[in-house]
């Protein structure tokens, strides 16, 4: 079924004030993680990682296994979470540029319904003291000093930081660190945050979660650490090492972090591995206290949980780290909803963040339709709920750190459309090549599938425009902190510290 047809037909009987339907008014908690490549659980078919939580909430509600993040990095992706619209529109473009609630976001609807809306955990926006569209932050992660990593605004040409800590962290194996002590802490938070809601359990609410495993530096307590031992980890695909050769663009940004050659040895890299592997399992663990807290409570059968990750990681895929690439590793994110009304599923329509926009709207019993209007997303309780829409079209994009150049990338059913600013494109057939292993970007056997993609990627954007627009706004910002030179020493070479974040 074409997906205009479709929209049509929901619409239709939708009502066009934009006030609630005759729907109960329901609750809804959404739960984000930071950097999960979603094909690292057990109910993605991964062949070791143990994530029984996650896998539980999937079996009991429906899983989307092509969701993707509107850009694959932090503060840009958040950001367009926030408000249902893409990167080029809000022009968040890096993680120097966070949201302040400057533009309408699903939490300022709410408040405006008279619906509770809180967040505990990490949320990457501002400052606490903006208006994003919570009532109360408990325990808030946002951007260091209110400005974030300023440095990596500079691009064209990028100018990478010499010396500093590593950005996968010092250490890398098991133990405690501040990030596992914060996911604890957040945890331990949220759990109190459902016991104290259930003392009133008539009164709806919307709760955001924000953990941040399984988020670098790679360090890991001892017992998750120990279900994936070190000599037991497989080597990641296409590794430079054995003759596979990086795209340009790629090449700029592997050039630019330099994670892989960073390494102490041979054993240390093994470990990161196990590292990921572990945080993946601590933060099932953590999600499963959660989860477990709202089936305890009054409400359980009145509450849509939403679990999703702000990106991926490549985890040493092509030899590259972290997130900030066009390929499934970094820029597929997990999406599983469970709750009233939500089928047993997997859909396999292809969806993204900006989806959730309209999904917490109505999962409280708020009709979108108003607030949806201009804005790409559509609810993923709807698409649940039909065959997949194979003609979809997701749009991610990249202009950060590492890039000299705004990166593009188009899925629509089987393919995949990866368009780099000055560098030739790639395109995948993920039917028949799910993990990338061929780009057809040069063949020309492929050349009207790429047109058509491209001309698909017209439809959303100019990207060179787009590209033009990211940097003139990053000069300016740059100009702002008083130039290159005072840029370079603004912000964090790594991960956010703890230590801003706020106890409330």
């Amino acid at each position: 079924m074409a997906l205009q047809a479709w929209l049509s037909e929901r619409l239709h009987h939708s009502t066009d004030s934009g006030t609630e339907t005759n729907m109960p008014r329901r609750n809804v908690v959404v739960i984000m993680s930071d950097e999960h490549d979603p094909r690292i659980m057990g109910c993605s078919g991964h062949p070791f990682v143990q994530t029984p939580n996650l896998d539980r909430l999937a079996t009991r509600g429906t899983r989307f296994p092509n969701a993707y993040t509107p850009s694959p990095i932090c503060v840009p992706a958040r950001a367009a979470f926030a408000t249902g619209m893409r990167v080029h529109e809000i022009r968040h473009w890096d993680n120097a540029m966070p949201y302040c609630g400057a533009q309408r976001g699903w939490g300022h609807v709410l408040q405006e319904r008279g619906v509770r809306v809180e967040s505990v955990g990490k949320l990457h926006y501002r400052a606490k003291e903006d208006p994003a569209g919570f009532d109360e932050e408990h325990l808030p992660m946002h951007v260091l000093g209110g400005y974030g990593m300023v440095w990596a605004s500079i691009r064209d040409p990028y100018k990478p930081r010499e010396g500093g800590p590593r950005m996968l962290g010092e250490r890398i194996g098991p133990g405690e660190s501040p990030y596992t002590q914060y996911d604890r802490n957040v945890t331990e938070r949220a759990v109190r945050w459902l016991q104290d809601a259930a003392e009133a359990p008539e009164k709806p609410f919307v709760l955001y979660v924000g953990l941040v495993a399984p988020h670098f530096p790679f360090v890991v307590p001892q017992k998750y650490f120990d279900l994936y031992p070190p000599e037991t980890m497989p080597e990641p695909k296409l590794h430079p090492a054995t003759g596979y050769v990086r795209h340009p663009w790629v090449q700029e940004y592997a050039d630019f972090m330099g994670s892989e050659d960073r390494f102490v040895d041979a054993h240390e890299r093994l470990r990161a591995f196990s590292a990921y592997f572990g945080l993946c399992s601590w933060l099932d663990d953590n999600v499963g206290q959660i989860v477990s807290a709202i089936e305890a409570s009054p409400f359980a059968d009145d509450t849509t949980i939403i679990y999703t990750s702000d990106h991926g990681d490549n985890l040493g895929a092509r030899g590259v780290w972290g997130k900030s690439t066009l390929y499934e590793e970094s820029v597929k994110v997990p999406m599983i909803v469970a709750g009233p009304d939500v089928p047993e599923s997997v859909c396999e329509t292809s969806v993204d963040l900006l989806d959730l926009f309209p999904t917490i709207l109505q999962g409280a019993g708020i009709d979108a339709t108003v607030e949806t209007s201009g804005r790409p997303g559509r609810s993923l309780l709807d698409f649940a709920l039909v065959d997949t829409v194979s003609d979809r079209v997701i749009l991610s994009e990249y202009h950060a750190a590492g890039s000299n150049s705004a990166g593009f990338m188009v899925r629509k059913g089987r393919w995949k459309y990866h368009y780099y600013v000055g560098f030739e494109p790639e395109l995948f057939d993920l039917d028949a090549d799910p993990e990338e292993l061929r780009d057809l970007g040069s063949d020309p056997a492929y050349d009207a599938i790429r047109a058509s993609m491209h001309a698909e990627l017209l439809a959303l954007c100019d990207p060179d425009a787009v590209d033009r627009l990211a940097k003139a706004d990053q000069a300016a910002l740059i100009e702002r902190f008083g130039g290159i030179e005072a840029a370079h020493a603004m912000g964090s070479s790594t991960s956010t510290p703890v230590a801003n974040a706020t106890a409330a």
